[in-house]
């Protein structure tokens, strides 16, 4: 349920309606768009009767949300969500750039990861410590090891870290020197594990599953926000399909209907949305200018002696030459938000 305060409402008028929610059990949700309140209430709300708030002085309407999805969509929650990391803004027109390695080997490598991200303008640092491998026989990551690693590597570069968590079991661990926790596309319906990194309250990633419908993916973010985190930020990292030119079909559709739905940010990952290296800049440039709010791409000093995805990897002088591409697309679409401003 959404209740719509009248532009003119009170404080004390506004207050006086989220006790009511709060007294029957519920929790209520405030957001401003163009000096107008809002109320989304979450709970319970199939007992009470919208027609009831309005009588509350300073009520404008209410409206009953039809979507499964309550925190997560823009119904709820009119104006866009901007997720804070630190310092750092993810979200309405604060674009990041996160980049990285798939696999943290070593400390040497993770730092040179580092620096050539830092060049190209990225403020995170990726890097998978802890490995989900389709063969059980191929390299698992280096645990706690290479966490330390991309947190020294990182804070070297003043850079945030997002790195991988597979399970409740080393959350705990991984909180301890992330500063975004990313589901990957294979948890993204282990509803355990998204409640419990929501628990967290720290930014989470939540990639898009491998065959997850953006009903499905909206239903799992659902999860997360369901524990009081409101630090989501999506990430379309391609599905399965019949093609097999590539090692996904890179959905870019899902970008602005992501933005339409819900009020939460999305950024794109062309490496694992292709799989193949040299499309990569294309699909970056793509992606933002679909309306993407920031890229996470996979980097290594030599890809082709990389432990892991080497194939999708970008050198540093592809990478610095796709950033350059990336930067002029993202001074078109500044200029093109503000036309539409106008």
């Amino acid at each position: 349920m959404i209740i719509i305060m009248k532009p003119e409402a009170t404080t004390e008028q506004i207050n006086t309606v989220v006790e009511r929610i709060e007294s029957e059990g519920m929790t209520a949700y405030l957001s401003q768009l163009d000096h107008q309140v809002t109320i989304g209430v979450a709970g319970d709300v199939q007992r009470l009767s919208t027609g009831g708030f309005n009588i509350y002085d300073g009520v404008e309407r209410t409206v009953r949300v039809s979507s499964s999805y309550k925190l997560t969509s823009r119904e709820f929650h009119p104006s866009d969500t901007i997720v804070e990391v630190g310092d750092l803004k993810i979200g309405e027109g604060h674009f990041v750039m996160m980049a990285g390695p798939c696999s943290i080997e070593g400390l040497d490598q993770i730092m040179e990861c580092a620096r050539i991200a830092k060049a190209g303008g990225a403020t995170v640092l990726r890097g998978g410590a802890f490995k989900p491998r389709t063969s059980p026989y191929a390299f698992q990551g280096l645990e706690e090891e290479g966490l330390k690693y991309i947190r020294r590597a990182a804070d070297y570069y003043d850079m945030k870290v997002i790195t991988e968590v597979m399970d409740e079991a080393n959350l705990e661990l991984v909180c301890q020197y992330a500063d975004i926790l990313q589901i990957g596309a294979r948890n993204m319906q282990n509803f355990k594990l998204l409640q419990a990194v929501g628990k967290t309250g720290k930014p989470v990633a939540l990639k898009r599953g491998i065959a997850g419908t953006i009903d499905e993916w909206l239903n799992a973010a659902e999860y997360i926000a369901n524990q009081g985190n409101m630090n989501i930020i999506f990430v379309e990292r391609g599905i399965r399909t019949y093609e097999t030119a590539t090692r996904n079909t890179f959905d870019l559709s899902a970008i602005p209907v992501i933005k339409k739905l819900s009020h939460f940010p999305i950024i794109a990952d062309p490496s694992h949305g292709v799989g193949v290296w040299d499309y990569v800049p294309a699909m970056a440039i793509a992606g933002v200018a679909a309306g993407a709010d920031g890229l996470i791409v996979e980097i290594h000093p030599n890809p082709a002696e990389a432990w892991s995805d080497g194939q999708q990897s970008l050198n540093e002088k592809n990478y610095l030459n796709m950033m350059q591409q990336v930067d002029i697309m993202n001074e078109a679409m500044t200029k093109i938000r503000e036309i539409k401003l106008v």
